[in-house]
């Protein structure tokens, strides 16, 4: 163990050494290539804000209003045969959408169920499972300029419920009820 975190101390250090040597030995200014990307990272925040700003809104919007919960009510039958815990809909719904609103709900899940739950677990792995589609397409798609975003959507929600999926299982399998 004190190996590994003396091996993580120095990584970044090392890393930031050899891109130095490495600028060097092939004749390059580091410093100006890192001014060029550091400019053109700023164009790219630059691009995509407005679009993060509308996201940020759009999702402050579903957890003020009760919609959220409205929605999870809707989706509770559905799932009722599978004793999955009602309770992790919103979590689900959120996470497509923000990776932080879904943070707040899961630590409202840990508040009240306490994080070596059977919920806590459970929410944890799908946690890991999962992706803010939404977010991340707007922001590649708008990065790059993309109009038709094809089957990306439909891919990445398919991908998102197979992530839910698994993470049930295997909390199951792992755990327990």
């Amino acid at each position: 163990m004190v190996i590994l975190l003396g091996i993580s101390d120095w990584m970044i250090p090392c890393i930031m050494v050899g891109i130095i040597i490495y600028g060097l030995l092939k004749e390059v200014n580091a410093y100006e290539a890192f001014i060029e990307g550091a400019t053109d990272g700023l164009k790219v925040v630059i691009d995509i804000l407005p679009t993060l700003v509308g996201l940020m809104i759009a999702v402050g919007m579903l957890r003020a209003s009760g919609a959220l919960t409205g929605l999870a009510k809707l989706f509770t039958p559905l799932i009722g045969w599978s004793n999955f815990p009602p309770e992790l809909i919103p979590i689900a719904l959120m996470r497509t959408f923000s990776s932080s609103a879904a943070t707040g709900l899961i630590i409202d899940i840990f508040k009240t169920y306490g994080p070596d739950s059977f919920i806590g677990r459970l929410v944890s792995i799908m946690f890991g499972c999962t992706e803010t589609i939404f977010y991340t397409m707007s922001v590649y798609f708008m990065t790059i300029k993309v109009k038709k975003s094809r089957y990306t959507l439909a891919g990445a929600l398919i991908a998102s419920l197979v992530g839910i999926i698994a993470a049930y299982l295997l909390t199951l399998r792992f755990f327990g009820c």
